[in-house]
């Protein structure tokens, strides 16, 4: 009879446990809009939904600091960059406007000439002055565009619901633990509380 009761408490408790840890998971995002109680002067919206703007600007902030910044990603570009082929673009446009703009009547070798001396330099200097241009293009687009604002823009274009469905994919294992877990020590504590019961008793 005494290990009954005990037993009723520990069921009792488990199912506190659990159902607690449910809805206290559930309030992590849901309501997703807010709900007004006046007459208790209360509002009840999930966390994420209520404070998605500032979660957004937090994972903004430690990509663009911790992770990577619009500079790290063109410096990446420009390391890995073979510029050959821009230098033959080059040249290639080069020999177009030679051909173009100097008068027909100068002539083929004296247009080679020319070409071949600007084609040389290209060639010789070509990575270091592309190199100078790629940085100051660098130093412009870090000044302009800001990598914290680009994630923080495109989490709060987010439906509320399609970040709620993201989080549950990644973590359902972990929140499935979180919910067995309030049932384990909601059932730990109906057996201590079980146990005081019956030696006040």
């Amino acid at each position: 009879m005494l290990f009954f009761r005990v037993l009723i408490l520990s069921i009792i408790g488990a199912l506190i446990g659990w159902l607690t840890n449910i809805i206290a998971i559930k309030l992590i995002f849901r309501p997703l809009s807010p709900i007004r109680f006046p007459v208790l002067n209360i509002e009840i919206q999930g966390l994420i939904p209520k404070r998605r703007s500032e979660i957004a600007k937090s994972i903004g902030k430690v990509i663009e600091l911790e992770l990577l910044s619009i500079k790290d990603i063109i410096n990446k570009i420009i390391e890995n960059e073979d510029f050959s082929e821009i230098k033959f673009i080059i040249s290639k446009r080069i020999s177009e406007i030679i051909d173009q703009k100097l008068p027909p009547i100068i002539p083929s070798s004296i247009k080679n000439s020319i070409f071949k001396y600007i084609s040389d330099i290209v060639y010789t200097e070509g990575d270091r002055v592309i190199r100078d241009l790629a940085e100051k293009m660098v130093d412009r687009a870090t000044a302009k565009v800001s990598l914290s604002e680009i994630v923080e823009e495109k989490i709060n274009n987010f439906e509320l619901d399609k970040i709620e469905e993201i989080i549950i994919t990644i973590a359902k294992k972990e929140l499935k633990h979180i919910e067995v877990l309030g049932g384990v020590l909601g059932f730990l504590i109906g057996i201590i509380q079980g146990i005081i019961v019956l030696i006040i008793i």
